[in-house]
């Protein structure tokens, strides 16, 4: 066993968003206790170690925090080096004139190899333990994505990008609706459940647009039967306002929501569902809000790209109080910042200033929530990790404000028994610099090499 020693910050229990604050946990002379199956043995105050962790090696990371490690519910892995591209213009102009094409090379094995092993390390450097990854076109590019994953020791779900329509500058990432599904299957068989469950596989086809009917009901049908093994559904959602006029025109339906719901004039199987995740959700009307609760599915909120794109605000207020789950998500490359905390900079930015009265200032114990449990239990895997509470998983990080110009000075201005400021102060300041150690199941996590 080994005990590491801080200040402990974590959401303990299983609140929901409003009770967020009332399980904020913060002990400023912390220990984590974790066994050798990285295990959480005990979480608590330091001095209150039981008898079991006599004689365990203790790390001191003191001044530094232990937090849970950050779920990102939405990033795309054939991205990595798209970060900050400029397409002038908003969604649909930025996929065509970046997009298709830079995704479209990693068609060369090297290439996407390298990818891989960028975007692991960025995970790494910024403390992302655990993501649901949009994937490649390419089954090889996926294949290395996996590998990477799992010789790092990272968590990692994802799916092949699926499109059997588009423009011309998607054209190498098309398939026929027999090979997506093909192709999917194999992915599935290959990846699903992995690694002592370190990889899990999903269904994802890009967005409405970039499939038909046809496809979807065929991906309907296909995950009917792979839901019930755990598989993943993810998709995109209501991101703006020109494509949901787009998919209403081509599928003829009253909502966006419509099309992965089987309720198209051709119907089929619902891809809703405890374990489906739609990034996104500006724009989502009533109806859609409630359908989604209804069914356990989970909305992956990603303020940095809705910024990047001028795609709108997704109604904070109205959103969480129709009982859906909101995860955060980077969506890099559209979202030009991997680490969750700057994600959590723009949430709270982005929603303090919402028109028509709907501003709120978020609290901090509600950002931490997000960018933690809520993204576990959009994956469906709180009962692992989301938090630091006994009997979890060790997913932890080290923080180091030492190693970051002025953040101990920001720090010292607040009392560490206030919580609340303390809190705010960190999430809000913090750059991947300070980020000294990473850990998976108690296992430091390594850079792919």
């Amino acid at each position: 066993m080994r005990v590491y020693r801080g200040h402990l910050i974590h959401i303990g229990g299983a609140p929901r968003l409003d009770g967020a604050r009332e399980h904020l946990v913060s002990i400023p002379d912390g220990a984590l206790a974790v066994d050798d199956a990285g295990m959480i043995g005990y979480s608590g105050a330091y001095p209150g170690l039981p008898e079991s962790a006599a004689g365990a090696e203790i790390i001191d990371c003191r001044p530094g925090f232990l937090l849970p490690g950050f779920v990102d519910t939405h990033i795309h892995f054939p991205q990595t080096h798209c970060v900050d591209s400029y397409g002038g213009g908003q969604l649909l102009d930025w996929l065509q004139r970046c997009i298709f094409p830079a995704e479209a090379m990693l068609a060369d094995t090297g290439y996407a190899r390298r990818v891989a092993r960028d975007f692991c390390s960025r995970r790494i450097a910024v403390g992302t333990t655990t993501a649901l990854v949009f994937g490649s076109a390419f089954p090889h590019a996926q294949d290395a994505l996996f590998e990477e994953s799992i010789a790092a020791g990272l968590r990692t779900i994802s799916g092949r990008g699926i499109q059997t329509v588009g423009p011309a500058a998607a054209g190498p990432l098309l398939t026929g609706d027999a090979e997506a599904i093909d192709l999917t299957h194999n992915e599935i068989e290959r990846w699903h459940n992995h690694a002592g469950g370190l990889t899990h596989a999903a269904v994802v086809p890009r967005f409405a647009l970039s499939v038909t009917e046809t496809t979807l009901r065929a991906l309907g049908e296909l995950y009917e039967d792979a839901s019930a093994d755990g598989v993943y559904f993810h998709t995109h959602l209501s991101e703006n306002r020109g494509e949901i006029e787009a998919v209403r025109a081509d599928y003829g339906v009253e909502h966006y929501l419509d099309t992965y719901d089987g309720r198209c004039a051709g119907g089929g199987v619902s891809l809703l569902g405890r374990r489906s995740v739609f990034a996104h959700a500006v724009h989502c009307t009533d109806h859609e809000l409630s359908r989604l609760a209804e069914t356990g599915s989970s909305i992956a909120h990603c303020p940095t790209s809705q910024l990047f794109l001028g795609s709108g605000t997704m109604p904070w207020q109205r959103t969480t109080a129709s009982g859906v789950t909101v995860a955060l998500g980077t969506d890099v490359s559209a979202g030009d910042e991997w680490l969750i905390p700057r994600v959590l900079n723009d949430c709270f930015k982005v929603h303090i200033s919402e028109p028509e009265g709907q501003g709120l200032s978020i609290p901090p114990a509600d950002l931490l929530f997000t960018a933690t449990l809520a993204g576990a239990r959009a994956l469906d895997l709180e009962d692992r990790i989301g938090n630091l509470d006994a009997g979890k998983e060790a997913d932890f990080l080290v923080v180091d404000p030492q190693r970051q110009a002025l953040l101990p000075e920001l720090l010292a201005r607040t009392d560490p028994e206030d919580a609340d400021r303390l809190l705010f102060t960190l999430l809000m300041s913090m750059r991947e610099d300070v980020i000294d150690g990473v850990y998976v199941r108690g296992r430091l996590v390594t850079e792919p090499g």
